[in-house]
């Protein structure tokens, strides 16, 4: 590594879903062997914005924070390379550079592998360049394998995209088919996060519980055979899987929760709607039904899971009715956790060019109605903790000296008063107060999990 590579430096600004916080992860294995080292954002020979086109307003967000670099990057008197990645990058490579010449490289999700390049390509020819296309492999073939450490917790993608096309979404349009990765390559990453000191592994995917990947014996698994495999590793104490489709949850699947010690009891499982109406015009493929079928079934194998879920009110056409029907479906089901959102328009997708929107203030009201009971539930469910035991996954410090923090089986924070207690290590605790977002609890010494 010669001098000069030894003096990059690196910074990644994260919006979005899990999936971009593992690319983002990704990115800096990428960069690493040029010699570029994260830094704070003023302090940045290279700035990427890994973008997420589902939230509301992604492309306001993208060219305000734009602003903001450019004036930074003035001030530098030009010394700052400026990276535009992620799902907006895809969705609309070339409008980023009209609009903000002073981007470099607007680069896809699926095209970040070869960040390499495209940087000497920028050096070399001092214009800016775009690459936001699909490559006939996949990407996860042409990352390095060494990996920055994640911690405690770590995250694994295992499958990519997206074939469902609900008429709301771009996932489809900016991460492309369906597709998952060979599970010889995902044991071997998991083994090397393992060692890198990960104690727990969430797997990711669009779709995650549509993953069918190759096996080393060159048979198919399924997502309930590869969790099995997994949690034959050594020092891996705890295995989860985000984001699940209703219509890919099949028997196997739903027994894993109760037949696999590592598999946490919390499962994330988008609903959108509870009006079949509505679910038909999103093309989700399952209608309130199924979903309340498949919680009967998960409760059954295992009591005591908890829930969490996605909404979207004020969806092109939905009536009073319908969204009766989804606060139906959230007061029988109970949430420990949920996420709502205002339908809003995202270009190139059916529901955007609807007739029948619905105007704001409707959807400002219906989302406050909705958020209440959610948010009633989730502190139901954390109140219902105080007086229980269980392990906790301690992760580092709590906000304040002399604490420490981890996470629950439900993936509550939880907090002790305890500066002693090492990262990465399982924990007993009983839990002794609720807060709205987080747990505190007394340390059990004597059951310590090592």
């Amino acid at each position: 590594m010669t001098e000069t590579a030894s003096r990059r430096t690196l910074h990644i600004t994260t919006w979005g879903c899990q999936m971009n916080v593992y690319d983002s992860g990704r990115m800096a294995d990428v960069l690493r062997p040029l010699g570029y080292q994260q830094v704070a954002t003023q302090d940045a020979d290279m700035v990427i914005l890994n973008t997420c086109h589902i939230r509301e307003r992604a492309s306001e967000k993208l060219f305000s924070e734009l602003g903001r670099l450019r004036a930074l990057k003035e001030s530098r008197g030009g010394a700052m390379m400026i990276a535009v990645a992620g799902c907006v990058a895809q969705a609309e490579g070339a409008e980023i550079i009209a609009r903000a010449p002073h981007v470099d490289l607007v680069v896809g999700s699926q095209a970040y592998y070869r960040l390499p390049e495209l940087i000497a390509e920028i050096e070399a020819k001092r214009r800016a360049v775009i690459d936001t296309d699909f490559p006939a492999a996949q990407k996860f073939d042409l990352l390095p394998e060494d990996q920055a450490s994640q911690g405690p917790i770590a995250f694994l993608a295992i499958q990519e995209g997206c074939d469902k096309f609900c008429t709301f979404c771009v996932v489809p349009y900016t991460r492309g088919a369906e597709a998952s990765r060979p599970a010889a390559a995902i044991l071997a990453e998991a083994r090397r996060l393992v060692a890198g000191g990960a104690r727990e592994i969430a797997l990711l995917g669009q779709n995650v519980n549509a993953w069918h990947g190759k096996a080393p014996d060159g048979s198919t698994w399924n997502l309930a055979r590869l969790l099995a495999e997994l949690a034959d590793i050594d020092g891996l104490a705890r295995l989860r899987y985000t984001t699940s489709h209703p219509r890919d949850m099949d028997a196997a699947l739903i027994a894993s929760h109760r037949d696999n010690p590592k598999l946490m009891p919390f499962l994330h499982l988008p609903v959108q709607s509870g009006s079949d109406a509505v679910l038909a015009r999103m093309n989700r493929r399952h209608d309130a039904d199924l979903f309340r079928r498949i919680v009967g079934e998960l409760r059954a194998a295992r009591p005591d899971i908890a829930l969490s879920s996605d909404f979207i009110v004020g969806f092109p056409g939905e009536t009073d009715a319908d969204f009766a029907a989804t606060m139906q479906l959230v007061r029988e089901t109970g949430f420990a956790l949920a996420y709502s959102f205002k339908y809003s328009r995202r270009p190139g997708t059916p529901a955007a060019d609807a007739a029948d929107q619905i105007d704001e203030a409707v959807k400002d009201a219906r989302l406050q109605e909705l958020q209440a009971v959610l948010r009633d539930q989730q502190h139901g469910f954390n109140r219902a903790q105080v007086g229980r035991s269980f392990e906790v996954l301690f992760t580092g410090t709590g906000r304040h000296p002399g604490q420490s923090a981890g996470r629950s089986p439900y993936l509550q924070p939880v907090v002790v008063n305890d500066a002693d207690i090492v990262p990465g290590t399982l924990h007993t605790v009983k839990i002794v107060q609720s807060n709205p977002n987080s747990l505190m609890a007394s340390l059990i010494q004597e059951q310590i999990a090592a």
